[in-house]
């Protein structure tokens, strides 16, 4: 799911060029106004079934968010004895009858749940249950509803949508809303004026005309679902249909596109809908063959700022390059293999947010790729803390779930950094065709994708992921260097932007440069403060960190110490709370001082004869101060802030 903040609106712009894209594509979603879900409770006896089947039967219009129908949630036993059948929705639908295998039961309410008594069954028991209801909900117009109603601005079509992630299913069909609990198929039909069409999951099976000039369009899926991955979209639409060839399988896959009827709107989005059975080649390349090609994949256009990817037919509000490539990639990341608990959300949404990465990289430029990351590395740094995984008590919070700066940004990110430690791609993208293969139609947890990528690199994650998935913030590099001889020496500091994460060992790229020729050298970290000497025969002419933008890193600085300088040291991290340390060019016997603002000498002198230093400062106040070497005829001063 991707929601866009959008600050102007273009109307009827006739061709978008690669050059643009970075101007419609705003910021990752978690921008909102409005209302917010949190989750609410639910009530422990929906865990004694396993759903099979969902069959919903509704009238829907595209000028209302009324709904009536029914119903039909069939499942199986899997406690030792059921004798309450409880399922979710909201109370502001008025409930006609339930009926259970056929029979009708007293139901009563508590909240959102819905308790339905019946006859005792044991383990391994069919219940199906039919719920008749109607009601008008609430339209509140923001991108967290069950269900709305709203005329786009541009282009003047008014839609009905659903958009149920991540606890809002109930807010317009009744539902066991259970991540690890997939439906094994569903049938949508929706009964609505015969001058709307209406877009869901899987295959369109049958377009019924019925009396009052009314049609039932008849959708059926047989791949396993999430409850959140159930949508329609109600509109007048017109049907642009086109086809993807990836390898893998003989047949083409459909791309069925519900496009507003305003005969604008496709001329307008036509050559960016053209670009999706690329994006499905690539996709199936690297992952996998799409996984649900024997039905469809497409849109159905509603006014909403961004995407929603609902399985086999995503709700978006436009088109361009990285949306349509984010939500399309969803159809691995985030339907076939589905996030365990809202705490991993980085499986679904850090994985479409990479994928925009590796279309960039393949379908448009490496440049454009490199660029798109560094926005992303950009908007990560913009502040100090947090992490991908999401603690359970706020993953309770769709604010928090869909962090653009975490959930999705910092999520492509730590993938990205993952691609450089694996350091094969052949490997890498192994490891996403397995995890693909091994979790197909089912749930997975970030440790479950550690595991696959330990299995197949040979490496271990542990600090990778303590770090990075679940640790806070990024790391800081501070160089001091020189050249002695044929030697290049790095005196290497890393400081990070949250405490709580006070190292990150890892590999780094350096680029070495030279008067005609550049160089990189890879050095593995696992201390703040290391030094590291370097064969290096021509003359160093500069440093460059990271040069690739492989790994999230703060703006440190790059010294060096001169060879013309006598007494000649850098210190280091500056502005500093507790150690100072220090880099002196060459071995020797100095001394060293310590001066307040006013020149009083307020730390003794101590006699050093090495090169690397640290000074306990701790007890000085915070300030500025001066920090002197001298070597008994040469001297030199660094200042320095401790905070």
């Amino acid at each position: 799911m991707k929601k866009i903040v959008t600050f102007m609106l273009f109307v009827f712009i006739q061709q978008l060029l690669f050059a643009q894209y970075r101007n419609v594509y705003k910021s990752e979603r978690p921008l909102s106004s409005g209302i917010v879900r949190t989750a609410s409770k639910q009530s422990l006896m929906m865990d004694k079934y396993d759903v099979k089947f969902y069959k919903l039967d509704i009238n829907v219009e595209r000028t209302s968010v009324y709904i009536e129908g029914n119903v039909t949630i069939k499942a199986k036993v899997i406690a030792s004895q059921l004798d309450t059948f409880v399922f979710e929705l909201k109370d502001y639908f008025v409930i006609d009858s339930i009926l259970i295998n056929n029979q009708k039961r007293i139901f009563s309410r508590v909240g959102d749940d819905v308790f339905v008594g019946i006859n005792s069954l044991n383990v391994g028991s069919n219940i199906s249950t039919q719920i008749f209801y109607k009601g008008m909900a609430p339209n509140t117009g923001t991108f967290f509803s069950g269900i709305s109603n709203k005329t786009d601005v541009t282009w003047g079509n008014q839609v009905t949508w659903t958009l149920s992630e991540s606890f809002a299913a109930k807010e317009w069909f009744p539902v066991k809303q259970s991540l690890t609990d997939k439906a094994d198929s569903a049938y949508i039909f929706v009964t609505t004026s015969n001058e709307n069409k209406v877009g869901s999951e899987g295959k369109l099976t049958a377009v019924v005309p019925l009396p009052n000039n009314k049609v039932r369009y008849e959708w059926k899926t047989f791949y396993p679902i999430d409850y959140y991955l159930i949508s329609i979209s109600v509109g007048k639409y017109v049907d642009y249909s086109i086809y993807a060839h990836p390898n893998g399988i003989q047949d083409s896959i459909l791309i069925q596109n519900y496009v507003y009827d305003n005969p604008l709107t496709l001329s307008n989005f036509k050559t960016e809908i053209d670009r999706t059975p690329s994006f499905i080649e690539l996709y199936s390349n690297l992952f996998g063959v799409y996984p649900f090609y024997k039905e469809k994949y497409g849109h159905s256009m509603a006014p909403l700022g961004g995407g929603m990817e609902h399985q086999t037919m995503t709700t978006l509000g436009d088109f361009n390059f990285y949306l349509t490539s984010h939500e399309l990639s969803h159809q691995w990341w985030g339907d076939n293999v589905t996030c365990a608990t809202w705490s991993d959300i980085w499986i679904n949404e850090g994985f479409a947010s990479y994928c925009e990465y590796l279309a960039a990289q393949n379908l448009w430029s490496q440049q454009e790729a490199q660029q798109h990351m560094l926005q992303k590395h950009n908007n990560i740094m913009s502040h100090p803390d947090g992490s991908v995984y999401i603690p359970p008590y706020l993953a309770v919070d769709e604010n928090r779930i869909f962090d653009g700066r975490l959930s999705y940004d910092k999520g492509a990110a730590i993938i990205h950094n993952l691609r450089f430690e694996v350091d094969n791609d052949s490997i890498f993208f192994q490891i996403f065709k397995m995890v693909q293969i091994r979790f197909k139609d089912s749930t997975i947890t970030g440790l479950d994708f550690k595991a696959v990528a330990e299995e197949l690199s040979g490496k271990n994650f542990n600090d990778f992921f303590n770090q990075w998935y679940y640790g806070e913030g990024h790391p800081i590099i501070d160089i001091v260097y020189g050249q002695k001889n044929d030697t290049l020496i790095m005196n290497v500091h890393q400081l990070t932007s949250a405490a709580i994460t006070p190292l990150f060992k890892m590999n780094m790229e350096y680029k070495v440069k030279f008067s005609t020729c550049d160089t990189i050298i890879k050095l593995y970290h696992q201390a703040n403060t290391e030094t590291f000497k370097i064969p290096m025969q021509k003359q160093v002419k500069g440093l460059e960190i990271d040069p690739n933008n492989w790994v999230v890193n703060g703006n440190g600085s790059i010294k060096l110490i001169a060879d013309t300088e006598v007494v000649s040291f850098v210190v280091f991290p500056n502005p500093c709370s507790d150690y100072l340390q220090f880099y002196l060019r060459n071995n020797g016997n100095y001394k060293i001082s310590v001066f307040d603002v006013t020149g009083q000498n307020i730390m003794s002198e101590i006699n050093i004869n090495t090169e690397m230093i640290k000074l306990n400062i701790q007890n000085l106040e915070k300030g500025i101060y001066f920090l002197q070497i001298s070597d008994g005829v040469n001297k030199n001063v660094e200042k320095f802030v401790k905070y």
